[in-house]
């Protein structure tokens, strides 16, 4: 225990993505005598199951946060850019540790602590990648990283002694063994695989929200569930998408919204095409609904293009389509899919 002799005990707020180092990195404080809270968040790229259940294996509380709507705007206008894929990492964090910092004071915490290694990710864990999350975040030296914070400069938990600075890690680079080691040491048998929880890490994903953005950037959080789900045809400038299954046909139904339009094949079960219009102003000509046909029927049990008068135009009112609220609670998931 550190505690001082007024009794005092320091509360970090860990980020916990239900990944190997932020579990370490909690449970790591936690063994020094700190009071742990975790906090992980939500977005239509990432979901909360991972930080849970690294909680539940911890046993301590969690704070969970929905932050799609400025993460949207992260995703859409990266100030230090993406990595290999379309993941703005940096910035990712920065949003994420100053909406911890923001919680802090509601929480009760002292600092805010992250399971970030020096190194182990050359863009985005490098040391100015790690010196621009705490500068840009706002939470500037009440941030600490245990797992790398010997090799990094004293925070204020440490100068003020709420965590013992020698107890804390060193490690550096991308193997990850040592943490391995200390998950067996220290009994931790589940956690995810590294980035395994983000879909803008996925190559096929990626490419798929790279053409919503070249057909525009006001897209929001219903436009991203819809490009997770089955095949995708762009045609003119405008979004087709064939489900693949049952499943997928009944979620394209869920996704609709005034302005699309449903499709499908006349006289056979078959999958479902949902139309939805990104170019201003755009109708429906006979040229897109050939298109529409042959990919009904491509994908059709016939596994050949129909005939437009061999496909039926599904309607629906208003009052059938769910309000983006209650679309955006039925599908905060994130899960990576099948994208082919």
């Amino acid at each position: 225990m550190i505690d001082s002799p007024r009794g005092f005990r320091p509360r970090a707020l860990v980020l916990l993505s239900g990944g190997l180092d932020s579990v370490l990195a909690a449970e790591l404080l936690r063994r020094q005598g700190v009071e742990v809270v975790g906090i992980t968040f939500t977005t239509p790229f990432f979901g909360s199951q991972g930080g849970r259940k690294a909680a539940a294996q911890l046993g301590i509380p969690l704070e969970v946060v929905d932050i799609t709507e400025p993460h949207l705007e992260v995703v859409k206008n990266p100030r230090f850019g993406y990595g290999k894929n379309l993941n703005p990492c940096i910035d990712c964090h920065v949003l994420m540790v100053r909406v911890a910092l923001e919680r802090m004071e509601q929480l009760g915490a002292h600092f805010v602590a992250t399971g970030e290694v020096l190194g182990e990710r050359p863009k985005s864990q490098n040391r100015q990648a790690l010196d621009l999350v705490a500068r840009f975040s706002g939470a500037g030296d009440l941030l600490l990283r245990p797992l790398s914070a010997k090799l990094l400069p004293p925070t204020r938990p440490e100068i003020q002694g709420w965590v013992d600075r020698e107890g804390l890690l060193d490690i550096r680079g991308r193997s990850r063994k040592r943490q391995m080691r200390l998950a067996e040491e220290w009994g931790i048998g589940e956690y995810q695989t590294p980035a395994g929880g983000c879909l803008l890490t996925d190559p096929g994903f990626s490419r798929r929200l790279r053409a919503l953005m070249e057909a525009t950037r006001d897209f929001d959080a219903g436009d991203v569930e819809l490009v997770k789900v089955g095949r995708q045809f762009w045609i003119r400038g405008n979004l087709l998408v064939l489900g693949r299954r049952h499943a997928e046909n009944e979620r394209l139904w869920e996704l609709r919204r005034p302005g699309d339009r449903v499709f499908k094949e006349k006289h056979r079960p078959g999958p479902t095409a949902l139309w939805r219009p990104y170019v201003p102003g755009a109708e429906l000509t006979e040229e897109d609904l050939r298109e529409i046909a042959r990919w009904l029927g491509l994908y059709g049990k016939g596994k050949k293009p129909l005939p437009v008068e061999e496909i039926v135009e599904v309607g629906f009112t208003e009052e059938d389509v769910p309000t983006d609220e209650a679309a955006r609670r039925e599908t905060q998931t994130g899960q990576k899919g099948d994208l082919a």
